[in-house]
């Protein structure tokens, strides 16, 4: 086992990289037309910076229920920043492409109905990865917490319940990437309007958790 310190700065420095690479791209305008025609591109921008934000902030969540990482631990969060890293591009690419539809943006970006069905498949795979490694580390986290005794029943019931959260992540993923391979031209947009159950999906996870939490029995009770 080792502490997690040294695994967490190496993290971050990784996030910040790939922040990084996402400002690089951006080219300094050089006259008010290119500042006007970048700032139209600020969505795109935000929505990615926001992905971004939203992994880091799992991850560190993680490092902070379980302080102590092991070889496994290891390879997974090193898979997690190899994915992050791969993925900032296509993920920019990506958001540039939907907010071409609200109007004339800065890199709009020509992509024909197949090749939008292409990008569909490649975003879903890069969200299943991120959220299937964070699945997997909860998982074998609770399990060695339970068998070393180092955490409390809660605690451990705690980890499985994100693990489970993320396994749902996973599942409407992989299901967008589905629909995206099977669903005629015409109506691939439904493949990406799929992740609007994220929110719906896990409100009813987390009721359903609670409740079974809340009738769970108390292991210190006598």
């Amino acid at each position: 086992m080792h502490d997690s310190t040294r695994l967490e700065a190496f993290s971050d420095a990784v996030f910040g990289f790939a922040l990084t690479l996402l400002v690089v791209a951006l080219e300094v305008p050089a006259s008010f037309e290119d500042l006007t025609r970048a700032m139209r591109g600020f969505g795109a921008f935000a929505a990615t910076f926001a992905v971004l934000y939203w992994i880091w902030y799992e991850h560190q969540r993680y490092f902070r229920r379980h302080p102590v990482a092991d070889g496994r631990t290891i390879i997974l969060n090193a898979l997690l920043l190899f994915v992050v890293l791969f993925y900032i591009y296509p993920l920019k690419f990506m958001f540039t492409f939907l907010a071409g539809f609200a109007g004339p943006v800065a890199g709009r970006v020509p992509v024909t109905l197949e090749q939008s069905r292409l990008l569909l498949v490649i975003y879903g795979l890069g969200f299943a990865a991120v959220f299937g490694i964070f699945g997997t580390m909860y998982t074998l986290a609770a399990r060695r917490a339970e068998r070393e005794g180092t955490a409390t029943p809660a605690h451990v019931r705690h980890s499985r319940i994100i693990a489970r959260s993320h396994a749902l992540s996973v599942g409407i993923g992989l299901t967008s990437v589905a629909l995206a391979l099977v669903l005629p031209s015409f109506w691939i947009g439904f493949a990406g309007m799929f992740y609007g159950l994220l929110g719906p999906v896990h409100a009813a996870h987390g009721f359903w958790s609670f409740r079974t939490a809340a009738r769970a029995p108390d292991p210190g009770a006598v």
